[in-house]
C-alpha cells in the first residue's frame, strides 16, 4: 500500500531552565556550590 509522507510539524515552544535539566545530586551542582 502506498501512503503519502506527511512530516510532523512541531510548532510548540517549551521554556526550560538549566535548573530543571540538571538533577539535584549532579556533580555540576556540587562544583557550583563549592565555587560560590
Amino acid at each position: 500500500m502506498m501512503t503519502k509522507y506527511t512530516p510532523i510539524h512541531r510548532n510548540q515552544t517549551e521554556m526550560v531552565t538549566l535548573d530543571q535539566l540538571v538533577p539535584p545530586n549532579h556533580l555540576v551542582r556540587k562544583m557550583e556550590a563549592a565555587l560560590d
